[in-house]
């Protein structure tokens, strides 16, 4: 199946992956405008940062812990039936919030529940399609299909944040999240178009020695290669670190400017472009991978310092937006490499794996920046994120064997 595409510049020729694709982009406008609903409606009915922390803590734990599982199950199953029940439940899932919101009975431990069961959803769904890229357009174009869906989905929340930030303001969340429900529905159409996602041979469902055996094996591959475990450690702290003031973004912009929900979704909008810029950069760009990254790294720190101390929205918008450029760009480029250096039989096992290490470091990052934006002040949120974020930064491109590494 690799051999479908050949060059780089090939993606959207392979008509598999272009299908794929054009299911996404739309799932993503559902994702966006639920991106934003959710908070603003945990923020309004508790008026606390911490809350929103929790929230972020119940996306990220269940996602982490089932992306080991997810893994596995990308490499043994057929990938197509695992995104075809995911998207099906996920789609359930939403028509639940819908229905509840609209009858008066949606409460927080409800939109938990909602959320815990979203995120296990999308860990195995994500396992799955990390998996099926090499798959269908071989390892050499893994960069540019990861940055194309980067890319895509930041594009999307150019329009989906302000959009769902008016409807909010307007009519409340209900059209957000009937949106999101419809939009998993596209996606399974579009999946259930591609006739394969691998794995070439499935093996059938693992039972608990095989999924244990699995895990084991995504370990030692990481322990295996230096670069590879040291990024990844990295990524643990600057994720935690980074969280903190991303936590802390609604609140800042409300109690700091003044900022109304519409302003809010411009803002995530804004950030949204930054991404874009960064993910095109990177699918477009073939410079040494550990330098560029390094530098991407140096840049996204410096650009976040200004939300420190600044009294200007535009500068504050402008300046995170930056930072989410360079960061994009950093992610993109991570992802891609680690497709090209891990074997594509083992890809699911080893990422699961590295989304445990890398979003486990957001649980503490997430109730640590709710905790200091409600007792402390954003502001000090901001400071703590910024030069914890820029001291890791300064320690991984300190390694030489990362800013050599070439592959």
């Amino acid at each position: 199946m690799t051999s479908i595409s050949q060059t780089r510049e090939s993606v959207f020729r392979t008509p598999a992956f272009l299908r794929f694709y054009l299911g996404q982009a739309l799932s993503y406008v559902g994702d966006g405008l639920r991106t934003l609903a959710i908070p603003l409606l945990v923020f309004k009915l508790t008026g606390s940062a911490f809350s929103l922390g929790v929230t972020f803590t119940l996306e990220i734990v269940p996602f982490a812990l089932f992306s080991l599982i997810g893994g596995s199950l990308a490499d043994r199953l057929s990938r197509r039936r695992l995104m075809l029940v995911t998207d099906a439940v996920r789609f359930a899932i939403m028509v639940l919030f819908c229905i509840a919101y609209a009858t008066g009975a949606l409460t927080l431990p409800l939109l938990y529940t909602g959320v815990i069961l979203l995120a296990i959803c999308g860990a195995i769904f994500l396992g799955s399609q990390s998996s099926s890229i090499p798959y269908l357009l071989g390892k050499e174009n893994a960069k540019a299909a990861v940055s194309a869906l980067v890319a895509t989905e930041q594009s999307v929340n150019l329009i989906a944040p302000p959009v769902g930030g008016a409807l909010f303001a307007i009519v409340g969340p209900l059209p957000a999240l009937a949106i999101n429900a419809a939009t998993y529905l596209t996606s399974q159409i579009s999946i259930a178009s591609v006739a394969d996602f691998g794995p070439e041979s499935p093996s059938g469902l693992p039972d608990l020695r095989e999924i244990l055996a699995d895990i084991i094996a995504g370990w030692r591959f990481l322990f295996s290669d230096g670069p590879l475990f040291t990024l990844t450690f990295g990524q643990f702290f600057l994720n935690m670190l980074g969280v903190i003031g991303y936590i802390a973004i609604i609140p800042y912009l409300k109690r700091e400017f003044g900022a109304n929900d519409e302003i809010v979704g411009i803002a995530f909008g804004s950030l949204s472009l930054g991404a874009v810029v960064g993910s095109l950069t990177a699918g477009r760009t073939h410079w040494p991978f550990g330098r560029a990254l390094a530098i991407a790294y140096i840049f996204d720190a410096l650009f976040w310092a200004p939300t420190i101390w600044t009294h200007s929205l535009i500068v504050a918008i402008v300046s995170m937006s930056l930072a989410a450029a360079c960061g994009t760009y950093a992610i993109s480029s991570l992802i891609a490499w680690r497709m090209r250096i891990i074997p594509e039989e083992m890809i699911g096992r080893v990422f699961g794996v590295i989304r445990l290490i890398v979003l486990i470091g957001m649980l503490p990052g997430s109730l640590a920046g709710g905790y200091i934006g409600d007792h402390i002040g954003t502001r000090v949120a901001m400071l703590v994120s910024s030069i914890g974020y820029a001291i890791t930064v300064l320690w991984i491109i300190s390694i030489k064997r990362l800013r050599d590494d070439r592959r």
